[in-house]
């Protein structure tokens, strides 16, 4: 199937500056969305090209596109209507507002200057940025005032509006690492099973890592490891429903041992295994082979 055969989805994402562009785009990368920000109006068409070639998969897409690139910004109703005429594009044009009080607030919050009043008041920038993109406001399809909206509510009616049906965007990623090699930085929960019996001193295991059955029979027939496992599943099972809740998209859940080749292997297989039915799952065993020098 070419390109021209298949519906690409795009978001134009525009507004007002402080209005919640970023947390926007953001949301939409999670659901899948390849997205660029800040892309100048008339390079538009050139983009459109680049969908275009059939030998790209992307099949939904997010633009910004506001004030920051003005000086190409009156280019952009004109790019909007090659827009209309590309009977392969389902386009949308996504605009973000709030009230002048709240944005004048977020600008004092973050002690940055509005782009379009350099060294003036922000409230001038904010009244000649709404006056500049009315007429744009009276095109688009979906409004969202973030006036009273956190960024996590944004997010939650960004997801809802572009989520497509049984879409699940959260996930857990089990990282096993040997605390010998330092402790992952991306890790959002670190459990260390250092305490647990170690195959590396039973010779026929010494060898062989945490995927190799006998390695993890090791591991688990112990009573320690059975009633850890216990723990923290029950744990897991608790946590994961609330930081899914507060708006993460994933979860990066790091089992650490000494080397990272024997029990950390095998308990984040098992984690993985167990929370698979309810989750979407992914697993790293980032020092696995350090010992062999790969």
């Amino acid at each position: 199937m070419t390109q021209t055969e298949r519906e690409t989805k795009l978001v134009i994402i525009t507004g007002m500056s402080g209005a919640g562009k970023t947390v926007a785009v953001q949301s939409l990368e999670d659901l899948g969305f390849y997205c660029v920000d800040n892309l100048p109006p008339a390079l538009l068409p050139k983009f459109l090209d680049l969908m275009r070639d059939a030998t790209n998969n992307i099949q939904k897409v997010a633009l910004v596109m506001d004030l920051r690139g003005r000086e190409f910004f009156d280019s952009l109703f004109d790019s909007l209507d090659v827009l209309s005429h590309e009977s392969w594009i389902d386009e949308q044009i996504l605009f973000l507002d709030a009230k002048d009080e709240a944005l004048v607030s977020r600008y004092k919050e973050t002690r940055r200057s509005h782009p379009l009043a350099k060294g003036g008041l922000p409230l001038q920038g904010i009244k000649l940025e709404r006056q500049m993109l009315d007429e744009l406001k009276g095109r688009a399809q979906r409004i969202i005032d973030t006036t009273s909206l956190k960024p996590k509510e944004l997010r939650e009616e960004i997801l809802k509006a572009y989520k497509e049906k049984e879409q699940n965007i959260f996930s857990v990623h089990m990282l096993s690492f040997g605390f010998k090699y330092g402790i992952p930085i991306d890790a959002d929960l670190v459990f260390d099973v250092r305490f647990l019996p170690n195959p590396h001193y039973v010779s026929h295991l010494q060898p062989l890592t945490g995927l190799n059955t006998d390695v993890a029979s090791y591991v688990f027939k112990w009573s320690d490891t059975q009633k850890f496992n216990e723990k923290v599943i029950d744990l897991l099972q608790f946590m994961l429903p609330q930081y899914k809740r507060e708006g993460k998209s994933q979860l990066v859940v790091a089992i650490g041992c000494t080397g990272g080749q024997h029990r950390s292997v095998a308990l984040a297989e098992y984690f993985a295994k167990q929370l698979s039915t309810a989750y979407i799952t992914h697993i790293t065993h980032r020092d696995i082979d350090k010992r062999k020098g790969h």
